[in-house]
């Protein structure tokens, strides 16, 4: 659960007087003996302290948890040191005068407000290649040193936005005829030999146009317009990543670049002709950004005291993922093959696929050093249990033994791995009393695993041993092994996401988040970390102050970029920051979302609104809440640019825009046909007992029934061929599945139905022409009709099941049961198509 704090007031008297009093300590002192302190930051570029001892607790534990860190060359070192630029927080002559000086330029009550870490998100002297990253890390600098006992959560406060006008309407056309001759030609030109479909991410060189446009429109900010927007304030991302980050500019001239860039996108602006003003009938908020008005809601609630590598993926672009925990060294990864970076924070693994131009990509992974992997082992062994964590939206439920997340050599070798094996996450682990190739998997519940965003977690304990928790829920699986030790970990191996080390393993799918901690997490932790959920969260504080005559007064969105194409908006709530103010009486009435200065058209959830603010329903500091509900809008210009703000058809006395809904639209008139399809869909009765007909296995099997009991309501309703859904086809997947298992499972049951197939016998020589044709047979007269003109013919059918036994067959890890997955994956491909689905 998300906890609201809003912005407190400093005490900057108080800090006067402790950095006043710390400098006299350090006049005074500076004969004193001095006491050498080992640098706990690790890295090739740390300093060990050999000045006067830390004065008070506090001031070791900035040592520790800020000095420490920041204290080397290649961070703040070589400027903020002895003798260097003010302010001299990394002093390494005397602690206690760091001390004084970082508390000038610190909030520890809200540590991403620091002017510490606003500097450097600014620009100034990152260290990494992402600024978002540096600014991550300084802000959990600054946190540890804030302190928070064990369990502690962290909290978000609220704070009033600067105030913004709603702005002009000008929007990118559907065509890219205007792209194409304006800033594709430069994209082409200097962007191409990394950013193309074959590249990394954003495809803006695409050698499809397309493509190309999509990739470009949330980089390119249309309020750039020339002349009144100069290249020192233009806020275009293409131009930024030139005149910012020196990002590869051409003939080594980032400023010449990035004027060709910016005259590139006002030509293309000129174009569009003049936007127009916003109705003057709206009565409207005041207009935020996400990107630079929102406020983070990411951090509240969640526990991460043990996180010793934690992955948000904000960077958003660029082949790193950054580790923000804070526990060194960083244990960066190197995004390779096909990977794509998810909006709202994400990276996307794929399989390995060819291009156009004969390129063969290799399936995506995520790997870090073996060097930077070793702290793992080392903090991991030292405490002896461990927890990881994620969020993840795997790809499809019938990939098998893929890697989601392992600390591994190998396909074989490894000290931990969490993976998938169809509709089951495995737990690999290496201990004194287990078999690191020995899974655990999820089978109290055989399809937990879903092809749908879920939270992750395995724990490991020496003396509880392993334990999954999956959507914040024990998933029910006692560990086959007894408990064991970390003792024989092999501190060569490395962090790899999406595939093993040996690219043996890929799995397709998004990890939205991961945390390791050296800790396992209580139930309670778990279940609050899943409450918090994952993702781009902030809050939005639309301002209405001017409406309802009442100070600091906001309408709160808790708002995310839900994925690559829309924003949700969800949990609005009325709130003063002025802890003096209550309302009284002011009507709220139709309140409407508007993106880059209109109204959008669909997803209008609270426009039927109609309550009033008062000081009975409203509680100081939390506000009044006005909606439970939430609505997806789509995404425009992307986060960094597009504008959003709120229209009300009343708020206040006197603030009002009637709405008068237009007459209900005219029924087409009747054609009096009678003529119906002559085919149509099997509804979800239908569909279970087609299927425990034709399999022989009964409907009140334990698996088919609790599997039809679960996705009984994605399954067809009705029998009309229109109301087909991709989700009635997913369902129907997993009951062919569970069908076919229960069948080949069953010795007698597959003997009778697969006669003369030797199921013992190795996958490498089973599905040779003869075994082939052993399964063909009896699927294609059990399964499929015969003399129908409506069904593919049956040479075609057989043809496809050579291919997926030719695909299936080979296999290089355990092998044991691969004879018999084939068989199962055969059965089901069959039994989910349209011959059982189609009457």
């Amino acid at each position: 659960m998300t906890t609201i704090i809003r912005q407190g007031t400093g005490a900057p008297i108080a800090l006067f007087s402790v950095f006043a009093a710390l400098l006299f300590l350090a006049g005074c002192n500076s004969g004193e003996s001095t006491e050498a302190l080992p640098n706990t930051g690790g890295g090739s570029n740390t300093v060990n302290y050999s000045g006067p001892a830390p004065a008070t607790d506090d001031v070791l534990n900035f040592k520790r948890s800020v000095w420490d860190e920041l204290s080397g060359q290649n961070k703040c070192g070589a400027c903020h040191n002895a003798g260097g630029q003010s302010p001299q927080f990394v002093h390494e002559g005397d602690i206690n005068i760091a001390y004084a000086q970082a508390n000038t330029i610190v909030n520890l009550s809200d540590p991403s407000q620091s002017e510490m870490v606003t500097k450097v998100a600014g620009g100034h002297n990152c260290w990494t290649t992402s600024v978002t990253a540096c600014t991550d890390l300084l802000t959990v600098y600054i946190s540890n040193w804030a302190g928070g006992s064990e369990g502690a959560v962290k909290t978000v406060e609220l704070r009033a936005p600067d105030i913004n006008e709603v702005n002009d309407t000008l929007t990118f056309p559907d065509d890219p005829s205007l792209f194409q001759s304006s800033i594709y030609p430069v994209l082409t030109d200097y962007c191409s030999e990394c950013h193309t479909s074959n590249g990394q991410t954003p495809y803006i060189a695409s050698t499809d146009v397309q493509t190309a446009y999509d990739q470009a429109k949330s980089r390119i900010d249309l309020n750039d317009r020339a002349p009144e927007v100069s290249l020192d304030d233009a806020s275009s991302r293409l131009v930024e990543r030139l005149r910012d980050d020196s990002h590869n500019c051409w003939d080594n001239d980032c400023v010449e670049s990035s004027i060709v860039m910016l005259a590139a996108i006002q030509n293309f602006i000129s174009d569009l002709g003049e936007p127009e003003p916003i109705p003057a009938n709206l009565v409207t908020s005041k207009a935020l950004n996400l990107v630079n008005d929102g406020l983070l809601a990411n951090a509240g609630g969640r526990y991460e005291d043990n996180a010793i590598a934690l992955y948000e993926f904000k960077a958003g672009e660029g082949p790193t993922a950054f580790d923000t925990s804070g526990v060194s060294p960083p244990l960066n990864l190197t995004l390779s093959g096909n990977v794509g970076w998810v909006g709202g924070w994400g990276v996307e693994f794929g399989p390995a696929f060819e291009t156009d131009d004969g390129a063969m990509i290799r399936a995506g992974k995520a790997q870090g050093s073996t060097a930077d992997s070793r702290k793992l082992h080392t903090l991991l062994t030292a405490s002896g249990e461990y927890a990881i964590e994620a969020w993840v939206v795997p790809g499809n439920i019938t990939q098998e033994d893929s890697r989601i997340v392992t600390y591994s050599g190998s396909s074989t070798a490894r000290n931990f791995t969490l993976g998938q094996d169809m509709q089951s996450y495995e737990f690999l682990h290496r201990s004194t009393t287990t078999d690191q190739n020995d899974p655990m998997l999820t089978e109290a519940n055989p399809m937990l695993l879903q092809a749908t965003l879920q939270h992750v977690v395995v724990n490991f304990t020496p003396d509880g041993g392993r334990e999954i928790f999956v959507n914040g829920e024990p998933s029910g699986d006692v560990d086959p092994d007894s408990a064991g030790l970390l003792t024989e970990w092999d501190n060569s191996f490395a962090l790899v996401l999406g595939n093993e080390t040996d690219g043996e393993s890929p799995w397709e799918g998004a990890v939205r988040m991961l945390a390791i901690h050296n800790r396992a997490l209580t139930a309670e932790q778990v279940a609050a970390n899943y409450d918090v959920g994952v993702g781009q969260k902030f809050f939005l504080l639309f301002s209405v102050s001017h409406l309802v005559d009442m100070p600091e007064s906001f309408i709160v969105f808790e708002v995310s970029q839900f994925d690559n194409y829309g924003y949700l908006f969800s949990n609005p709530f009325f709130i003063s920051l002025d802890d003096t103010q209550s309302p009284s009486g002011i009507p709220l009435k139709g309140m409407r979302i508007g993106i880059n200065g209109r109204e959008v058209v669909v997803g209008q959830s609270f426009a039927n609104l109609d309550l009033t603010l008062n000081a009975s329903d409203y509680v100081t500091g939390s506000g009044q809440p006005l909606s439970r509900l939430g609505t997806v809008l789509a995404l425009e210009e992307g986060p960094e640019i597009d504008q959003f703000f709120l229209t009300f058809e009343q708020l206040g006395i006197g603030n009002t825009d009637v709405r008068v809904e237009g007459p209900a639209p005219t029924q087409p008139p009747e054609t009096g046909s009678t003529e119906f399809s002559a085919i149509g869909l099997k509804t979800f009765d239908e569909v279970n007992a087609s299927m425990s007909k034709v399999t022989g296995i009964p409907s009140t099997q334990s698996g088919v029934a609790e599997t039809f009991t679960t996705v009984k309501q994605q399954l067809p309703t009705v029998e009309d061929l229109e109301g087909f859904l991709s989700s009635h086809q997913m369902a129907i997947t997993q009951m062919a599945i569970q069908y076919c298992d229960a069948l080949v499972s069953d010795t007698t049951r597959r003997n009778a139905f697969f006669p003369g197939f030797d199921f013992d016998e190795d996958a490498g020589t089973a599905f040779d022409d003869a075994g082939r044709a052993l399964i063909k047979a009896p699927l294609m007269e059990n399964f499929v009709g015969t003399s129908l003109s409506t069904q593919p013919a049956d040479a075609d059918i057989e043809t496809e099941l050579d291919a997926l036994m030719g695909r299936l067959a080979p296999c290089t890890g355990d092998c044991d049961d691969r004879t018999e997955t084939v068989v199962k994956a055969s059965c089901a491909a069959v039994l989910g198509s349209a011959v059982t689905l189609i009457q």
